[in-house]
C-alpha cells in the first residue's frame, strides 16, 4: 500500500489492508493521524473528526501482531508513535477552560470523550489479545507508551465532574477497568506503585505528562489536571509514596496557594495526605515540614469553614511530625509549640466568632487540641474559659453540635488540667446549672435524643467538677431538688449527689 503526504489521513480503503501492511508503513499511517490532532489543519472543523474516523478503523483492520511486531528501532518508533496518538487523543477529549465558555462546551467534551472512550478500549483490546499471543514482550513496550496517557483519560472523565455525562463516566470506567486487566494490575494503586517489590509502577510516567501541566502559568489552562492529580496522589501510600515527594510537593502546594476556596481545600487535601504518608524524616530534611505548616496555617485566617476544617485536621497529624525536634530537658519552662501557636489563633477567632458553621467547626476540633497538649492546655486555661462559657450559653440548631463539643472539651481540660479547676468552681458550675436549665425548658424543636445527650454530657461535667473540688459541688447543689420543680434538672443533681465521696469515677 502506498501512502500519500502526511497533510492527508488514510483513506477507508487503504485502512482495509492494514492487515497485511509493515510495522513501518503502519507507523507512517499513525503518524499522519498524529499530525491531523497537532497539525496546523487541526484547526478545521472536521479534520480532527475525520481523523478519529479514519483511527478508528486503523486499529479495527489491523492485526493485533502488527502493531507489536518487529524489533529494534522500527518496533520502537512505531510504538512511540503509537503513545503520541494516545497523548494527543487525550488532550483532544480534556476540558476546556473555564473562561474559554467551558460550561457552554461542556455536553460537546463528553461526546469526545465518549468517541476516545471507545478508541481506546479498541487499542487496549488489540494489546490485550497480543498479551496471549506469540508476539512476545512487545505488548509491554507498547503499553508503556499507551498506560499513562490512556489512564489520565480514564481519571478525567470517570470522576463525577461537569464535563462528565453517565455514558462518557461510563465508557472511562470501561477503560480504566480493561487497563488494569491488560496489565495485570488487581487495583489502581497497584497499578500506579507496582504490584510487586520489585516491579515499577506507573506513576512516574503519569507525573510526568502531568508536570508541563502542572506549573503556575499553564495548571488552570485544563481543569481537570488538579482533580487527576489529586486524584492519583491519594491512590499512593506509605511507604511508596516517599520517593516521589519532591515531584508531588510542589504541585500540592501550587494547589493550595490558589486565591479559589476549591483550590484551597483540594491543595491541602493532597498536602494532608503526604503528611500522613510520608515518614517524618523526610518532611524534617530540607526544612519541609516548616514549609507545610506556614502554607497550612496562613489558611486559618480565612472564613470558609470548609477550608479550615480541612486545614486543622492537617495541622493535627502536622504537630507530631514538627514536634519531633523539640526536646525538653527539663531545667525550665517548657518550649511554646506550632500547637499552642494554633489553638491561640483558634481561640481569638472562637470568641467573636457568630458564624454558626465556622462556631461548629472550631468546636468540633477544640477536643483533638485539648488532647494534644495535655497539662499544657494551662497556658490556655483563661481564654478557653471564656470560649467555653459563650458557647455553652449559645443554642446551636437541632443538633447541638457546638455545644456538645465544647463539654468534651471541657471533660478533657479538667481531666487534664484539674489542680487548677477549684479556683474556677463557681464559674463553671453557674455556666453548667444555666445549660442544665435551658436544655430542660427548651421548647424548640430538638430532638429528644440530642437534648438527653445534652443533659449527660453536662452532668458528668458537673461530677468531674465535683471531684476536681474536694465534694464542694454537692454541698452547693444540696438544696436544688427542695426548691426546683423541674424532673429532668432535678434527675441530674441527684445523679452528681449519688457519686459517693472517694468512690472512683472512669472520667478522671
Amino acid at each position: 500500500m502506498e501512502l500519500d503526504n502526511a497533510q492527508e489521513t488514510p483513506s477507508q480503503e487503504d485502512s482495509s489492508l492494514c492487515g497485511e501492511i509493515s510495522p513501518p508503513v503502519l507507523e507512517q499511517a499513525f503518524s499522519k493521524i498524529l499530525h491531523c490532532f497537532t497539525g496546523p489543519e487541526a484547526r478545521r472543523g472536521n479534520a480532527r473528526d475525520v481523523a478519529l474516523k479514519d483511527l478508528g478503523d486503523l486499529i479495527e483492520a489491523t492485526e493485533c501482531v502488527r502493531l507489536f511486531e518487529g524489533s529494534g528501532a522500527q518496533l520502537r518508533g512505531m510504538l512511540e508513535t503509537l503513545g503520541k496518538v494516545a497523548k494527543a487523543l487525550e488532550q483532544y477529549a480534556a476540558p476546556p477552560k473555564e473562561e474559554e465558555g467551558g460550561g457552554a462546551r461542556h455536553s460537546e467534551v463528553a461526546e469526545k470523550a465518549a468517541t476516545v472512550g471507545l478508541l481506546f478500549l479498541k487499542l487496549l483490546g488489540k494489546a490485550e489479545t497480543a498479551k496471549n499471543s506469540l508476539v512476545g514482550p512487545a505488548w509491554q513496550t507498547g503499553l508503556h507508551h499507551l498506560a499513562g496517557p490512556v489512564c489520565i483519560f480514564a481519571v478525567t472523565h470517570s470522576l463525577e465532574q461537569p464535563w462528565t455525562t453517565p455514558r462518557s463516566r461510563e465508557v472511562a470506567r470501561e477503560v480504566l477497568t480493561l487497563l488494569l486487566q491488560v496489565t495485570e494490575c488487581g487495583s489502581v494503586a497497584g497499578f500506579l506503585r507496582g504490584e510487586k517489590e520489585d516491579e515499577k509502577g506507573r506513576l512516574s510516567v503519569i507525573l510526568g505528562l502531568l508536570k508541563p501541566n502542572l506549573n503556575k502559568e499553564s495548571w488552570k489552562n485544563n481543569p481537570a489536571i488538579k482533580h487527576v492529580f489529586s486524584w492519583t496522589l491519594q491512590q499512593v501510600t506509605r511507604p511508596w509514596l516517599s520517593q516521589y515527594l519532591e515531584r508531588v510537593l510542589p504541585a500540592s502546594l501550587l494547589i493550595s496557594d490558589d486565591y479559589q476556596t476549591e483550590n484551597k481545600i483540594l491543595g491541602v487535601h493532597c498536602l494532608h495526605h503526604i503528611v500522613l504518608n510520608v515518614p517524618a524524616a523526610d518532611l524534617l530534611q530540607y526544612n519541609r515540614a516548616q514549609v507545610l505548616y506556614h502554607a497550612i496555617f496562613n489558611h486559618l485566617y480565612t472564613p470558609e469553614h470548609h477550608l479550615v476544617q480541612a486545614v486543622l485536621l492537617c495541622l493535627l497529624d502536622l504537630f507530631p511530625i514538627l514536634e519531633k525536634t523539640v526536646h525538653w530537658k527539663g531545667d525550665g519552662a517548657r518550649p511554646t509549640t506550632h500547637c499552642d501557636e494554633v489553638l491561640q489563633l483558634i481561640l481569638t477567632h472562637m470568641e467573636p466568632e457568630h458564624r454558626l458553621l465556622l462556631r461548629r467547626t472550631y468546636a468540633r476540633n477544640l477536643p483533638a487540641f485539648v488532647k494534644r497538649l495535655g497539662i499544657l492546655t494551662v497556658r490556655h486555661l483563661k481564654r478557653l474559659e471564656r470560649v467555653i462559657i459563650g458557647y455553652l450559653e449559645v443554642y446551636d440548631g437541632p443538633e447541638e453540635e457546638a455545644r456538645l463539643k465544647i463539654l468534651e472539651t471541657l471533660k478533657l481540660l479538667m481531666q487534664h488540667t484539674w489542680p487548677r479547676v477549684s479556683c474556677r468552681l463557681v464559674v463553671l458550675l453557674k455556666a453548667l446549672l444555666k445549660l442544665i436549665c435551658d436544655v430542660a425548658r427548651d421548647p424548640s424543636l430538638t430532638p429528644q435524643c440530642v437534648k438527653s445527650s445534652l443533659l449527660q454530657e453536662a452532668t458528668d461535667c458537673l461530677i468531674l467538677l465535683d471531684c476536681c473540688s474536694q465534694g464542694r459541688v454537692k454541698g452547693l447543689l444540696a438544696k436544688i431538688p427542695q426548691s426546683c420543680e423541674d424532673s429532668n434538672v432535678v434527675n441530674c443533681i441527684r445523679k452528681v449527689q449519688q457519686i459517693s465521696e472517694g468512690a472512683p469515677y472512669d472520667g478522671t
